[in-house]
């Protein structure tokens, strides 16, 4: 099984580890900006520096592990080709960096996924597979067809060279906000925050919904739980988080703090309205969490946020926008 019952950690990710994983994707992903907010940083009393991830290729952070894994690959895994499983972002990015590596990618997502992400999954090349109804039987598709192809599995976040690369963006803050000694992070299945946590030399925050709070339940059982993720945030629908980003998380000290729907909408807002930043809900989630007060700030010189991806759909961001 490739879903939650199988997962076992690994050889806990390191920041060598990261620092690999940027030699690897150094040509190959946008080296994103580092914007600061003057209003956030009046209502917080610190400076606070947005790292805009939604101007990465796809739209989101993700290409920087899927680029790093794909490298990670023999020959002959290239040959039988790979496959993931996403509700939207990493199945963009999968799709794109197969179609850059020429290796053909299969992608399971489910009914009800966003029809954006969809559609621009399949313009990068990729192949979707849409039998399951829900994000759990999905995983049991996943794995019949894993069985069926051969193929490799690129894991939307439980890979140690996913998480490396994703990681990447602790090193990039480091240089273009070295003054910010904690990063909040939106957390779904745990891959990016675990990333920057393995590389970063400050305080990691991680920020769920409370209805899709995934890495928040596995960080308390000290293992992966089942949820049920139900919000706003689709990017961050992960269904448990992973043994890999546990670990990491747990050796590093990260904590989860929760947001409701509506303290995501605010985030979103601002986001939209002050830092015209066009983002996706789930990219909204740690300035959220900023302006609810949420983020134990102790003393911080400095307070960095990634904003994740911009891959939303119109009707959604203008419902938002509409107070609706």
């Amino acid at each position: 099984m490739h879903g939650l019952r199988s997962l076992m950690a690994t050889p806990i990710v390191s920041r060598e580890d990261v620092l690999a994983a940027r030699e690897t994707i150094a040509d190959r992903v946008h080296r994103t900006p580092t914007l600061t907010s003057a209003s956030l940083e009046r209502e917080l009393g610190v400076p606070v520096y947005l790292k805009a991830e939604l101007f990465q290729r796809t739209g989101s952070f993700k290409p920087r592990g899927v680029l790093n894994k794909l490298a990670a690959l023999s020959a002959e895994e290239k040959v039988r080709g790979v496959i993931g499983i996403s509700a939207g972002n990493h199945a963009q990015a999968l799709a794109y960096g197969a179609a850059l590596e020429g290796v053909d990618a299969l992608v399971v997502m489910w009914q009800g996924v966003s029809e954006q992400k969809l559609e621009a999954t399949k313009a990068y090349g990729g192949t979707v597979d849409l039998e399951a109804s829900d994000p759990l039987t999905a995983f049991e598709r996943l794995d019949e067809l894993i069985g069926e192809t051969g193929r490799t599995l690129v894991h939307g976040f439980d890979d140690r060279d996913v998480i490396a690369g994703h990681g990447t963006i602790a090193l990039e803050l480091e240089e273009d906000a070295a003054d910010a000694t904690v990063i909040v992070v939106p957390a779904g299945g745990g891959g990016l925050v675990s990333g920057i946590a393995a590389a970063a030399k400050g305080v990691v925050v991680a920020v769920e919904p409370e209805g899709s709070r995934a890495l928040h339940e596995g960080l308390r059982a000290g293992r992966p739980v089942t949820v049920q993720p139900h919000s706003i945030a689709d990017g961050l629908s992960a269904p448990f988080a992973g043994v890999n980003c546990i670990a990491v998380c747990q050796a590093r000290g990260v904590e989860s703090v929760l947001v409701s729907e509506d303290e995501i909408a605010a985030g979103f807002r601002f986001l939209y309205g002050r830092a015209k930043l066009a983002c996706e809900p789930a990219g909204a989630v740690g300035v959220g969490a900023l302006l609810a007060g949420k983020v134990p700030l102790n003393g911080a010189k400095a307070v960095a946020v990634v904003v994740s991806g911009g891959n939303v759909a119109t009707e959604t961001a203008a419902a938002i926008l509409a107070g609706r």
